[in-house]
């Protein structure tokens, strides 16, 4: 495929991300980033396997260093995404001396 049109393909789609994201209310940013972890852990599988099948030819050194930088920063994103989820579901959670019932 032609690198020009993988690049505007990912200038369009960085645009309409934002413009969709920038639309959803604030109640439902939670449970948007959960689901995006999700996806982001499919991104980690296909990394893997990516760069499992890299690692049989060792000459793409470069493929292989992009690869693994992919898998790092889709943990990254996960275990992220995870801490800042747990940390907004906490703030439902009612404290045990202020029980209103």
């Amino acid at each position: 495929m032609n690198p020009l049109i993988i690049i505007l393909i990912f200038i369009i789609s960085t645009i309409l991300g934002y413009l969709i994201i920038k639309q959803v209310p604030s109640l439902l940013h939670t449970p948007l980033m959960s689901g995006m972890n999700a996806l982001s852990g499919l991104t980690v599988l296909g990394a893997l396997v990516t760069l499992a099948v890299l690692f049989k030819d060792v000459s793409k050194t470069v493929s292989v260093i992009f690869g693994g930088l992919a898998v790092i920063l889709a943990m990254i994103n996960v275990v992220g995404g995870f801490v800042v989820t747990d940390r907004m579901l906490k703030m439902f959670h009612r404290k045990e001396g202020n029980k209103h019932d």
